[in-house]
């Protein structure tokens, strides 16, 4: 139901726009994440969109990641600038109808995954 597009191959400095699009219901109400886990590590948050629009953003890409969501479509995007090395992780996109500030950091808080799409950032 949702699929996770966009990753690529990208030197340090590049940009890249994940791409998220739903099928077989309506995101629009629902909140909406991006993790990523590299290898050998856990799955880590990166930024969470509510459907009032309220963006989060981890500390690591605050200023360099920027949601954006195009209901239309029932997509949501992520666009990346100023890639660094340690951006590289598969990304995945996540959906939930229910999501607090204590819950949108835990993937676990989230009942819709997509596939991941991989990001990999040459020094």
């Amino acid at each position: 139901q949702l699929q996770a597009s966009g990753g690529g191959l990208v030197q340090a400095g590049g940009s890249l726009r994940l791409s998220c699009a739903a099928s077989g219901r309506t995101f629009s109400s629902y909140a909406m994440g991006w993790f990523r886990q590299a290898p050998g590590k856990e799955r880590e948050f990166v930024a969470a969109l509510w459907s009032g629009g309220s963006t989060y953003y981890a500390d690591s890409v605050k200023g360099r990641f920027t949601w954006s969501r195009d209901n239309a479509k029932n997509t949501v995007y992520l666009q990346m600038n100023s890639l660094k090395p340690e951006d590289t992780a598969v990304y995945y996109c996540a959906a939930d109808d229910f999501i607090t500030r204590a819950t949108m950091q835990d993937p676990a808080g989230y009942d819709y995954w997509g596939q991941g799409t991989l990001v990999t950032v040459s020094s």
